[in-house]
Order: structure tokens, then C-alpha cells, then sequence
């Protein structure tokens, strides 16, 4: 088993709040988002974008094992994810992760790249947790 972090801090609220995110391996180190990051096109990443990247990066890999396992070792997978996030009531909701994916494994038959792509949609784990159960522990310091 492995856990990974990360930290996200938002000073002031609202629209005129500034928050920065920081990754446990320093990928994100105080990287800035806010309200003009994740509605707007301001500097800046958003939560939307980061699960987008997630989804890719997890989804590709989970391909790469299977296509591994099914005999292949050579060739290229690119794939790009758009997370949708839509009003839901008074909040929003993230709807949709399209995976578009475009690979060049040499030797592999059309049907067999399509059952193992499918397979890694459903299995990997970021696939999975889009649709899980989250809890939550709480500190409100003063």
C-alpha cells in the first residue's frame, strides 16, 4: 500500500480568495489556484484540471501494465482527459471524464487494443475513485 498527500491552503473567501497547492514530492510546490483559475482563464491550475491529469496519467499507465501483460513492450499511448464540472443546485458537480486516447503498439489487432483500454477505463484506480464513497475528519483551529 502507498499514501501520498498533498496540502491546499485558501487565505481570505470567495470569489477574492487566493488558495496554493503543495504535492508530498514537490510537483505542485505552492502552486496558485483560485476562483479566475477554475471559472476564468486566470494564471493558475484548478481541481478539475488536476483530477483531468490524474485520470490521464492513472488510465495510461493501467493500459501500458495491461498491454505488458498481454505480450507487447514496445510502442506509445497519449491520452487526454477533459473533466466536466456543472452547476448542481446551488453548488457544482463534477459530471463527466472523457478519456481520449490515441496508441501506436506494433503487432497488436484492433479488437485486442480496444478490450485492453476498456478493461484499464473500468480498472484503474483514479476510474474507480470517481465514483466511491469520501469521508471527511475536520480541525477548525483559531
Amino acid at each position: 500500500m502507498t499514501v501520498n498527500s498533498a496540502t491546499a491552503r485558501y487565505e481570505g473567501f470567495g470569489k477574492d480568495g487566493k488558495g496554493h497547492i503543495w504535492t508530498k514530492r514537490g510537483a505542485l510546490d505552492g502552486e496558485p489556484y483560485g476562483f479566475a483559475s477554475r471559472f476564468e482563464d486566470g494564471p493558475g491550475t484548478n481541481p478539475e484540471e488536476l483530477i483531468a491529469a490524474a485520470h490521464a496519467a492513472c488510465f495510461t499507465m493501467a493500459l501500458s501494465f495491461g498491454l505488458a501483460r498481454a505480450g507487447h513492450s514496445d510502442g506509445q499511448l497519449d491520452t487526454r482527459a477533459e473533466v466536466t464540472l456543472d452547476r448542481d443546485g446551488e453548488g457544482f458537480k463534477v459530471t463527466k471524464s472523457a478519456l481520449t486516447l490515441t496508441g501506436k503498439v506494433p503487432g497488436i489487432a484492433a479488437d485486442d487494443f480496444a478490450r485492453l483500454a476498456a478493461d484499464a477505463e473500468a480498472n484503474c484506480p483514479i476510474s474507480k475513485l470517481l465514483n466511491c464513497e469520501i469521508t471527511l475528519a475536520h480541525n477548525l483551529e483559531n
